[in-house]
């Protein structure tokens, strides 16, 4: 029973228009659900990710009107975007350039080429050559040609300011490898691998003692979710049962089955079934083209969609 690499990760932002112009006509990702917060549904809850919606690509966003995060540890710093083929990097760069996205040069961080830069509300990215691995769904109607275009997510990184309590945890109760560790900018990092590894199946912990709590906001990550096949969900519930640590219990989110936990260091992390997958209820060739909603929600529809402002 083991987890099998990244699920999908969930950020917040405070312009929702502005998000889904920056996501899908920037960095040309494929809006595949547009649907609520199931626990707050006056908020927008928008899925990006590749021409499939296949787990492992979706980057999420709550949308809600809050400040800006304010930065630190304890919280999930990094997200990185898989990219693959000799010059997508500086084609990317020449891209990000012309959106007046701030980037840094691109840079070897622990073997691999990579771009960091930031979104309009200042979302901590990076897009990392994964050397081709896996397989990759180009969405036709992406403004990114297809050899260029984001294969999904990983490697992740979080902060904490110690290591043993998280490590412990990763280890004993996810079953995650440490693999080795790298200096980022002074910064010891320490990389676990999930599965058959590679940048997406990867949690990179960044170590900063001397670190403020961070505070969430815009600009920030919720909360990062790992995957694990359908078969196993009752078993991983049972396991997530027997340690000392704060949880959800089981939790159906209609796309998929999760159940949701913090690590000792507060940061909030899921674990989330491949299936039923996104097409459960439309159609794959129009997924995110109208407001889905669950089907509990349903009979709320018109009171729920008054309160949403238009994308």
């Amino acid at each position: 029973m083991k987890l099998t690499g990244i699920h999908h990760l969930t950020a917040v932002t405070a312009d929702a228009p502005g998000n889904h112009r920056f996501y899908t006509q920037v960095l040309g990702m494929r809006l595949v659900k547009k649907t609520v917060n199931q626990d707050d549904v006056s908020a927008y809850h928008l899925f990006y990710a590749d021409g499939l919606a296949s787990p492992g690509s979706d980057l999420t966003f709550f949308d809600w009107p809050v400040p800006r995060e304010e930065r630190g540890t304890h919280s999930i710093v990094q997200t990185a975007l898989r990219v693959s083929g000799e010059g997508v990097l500086e084609a990317w760069q020449g891209r990000l350039a012309a959106a007046g996205c701030r980037a840094e040069p691109i840079r070897e961080l622990d073997g691999r080429a990579t771009l960091r830069f930031e979104d309009p509300e200042g979302q901590r990215l990076s897009l990392v050559d994964d050397g081709g691995l896996g397989s990759a769904h180009p969405w036709e109607r992406s403004p990114v040609p297809a050899s260029q275009q984001i294969r999904g997510l990983g490697p992740i990184t979080i902060s904490v300011p110690q290591l043993g309590p998280t490590d412990r945890v990763l280890r004993e109760v996810l079953g995650m490898e440490p693999v080795r560790s790298y200096a980022d900018e002074g910064r010891e990092t320490q990389v676990y691998e999930m599965g058959e590894g590679g940048p997406a199946a990867e949690l990179h912990v960044r170590l900063e003692p001397h670190a403020p709590v961070a505070r969430q906001g815009a600009g920030g990550v919720h909360h990062v979710a790992f995957r694990i096949p359908d078969a196993e969900y009752e078993a991983w519930a049972d396991r997530l049962n027997g340690v000392r640590l704060p949880k959800s219990g089981p939790v159906d989110r209609f796309y998929f089955r999760s159940l949701y936990f913090r690590e000792p260091g507060g940061i909030l992390f899921e674990i989330a079934t491949d299936g039923p997958g996104f097409a459960t209820d439309e159609p794959l060739e129009t997924l995110g083209e109208s407001l889905s909603l669950p089907p509990f929600l349903e009979s709320r529809r018109a009171e729920i969609e008054r309160g949403l402002k238009p994308l």
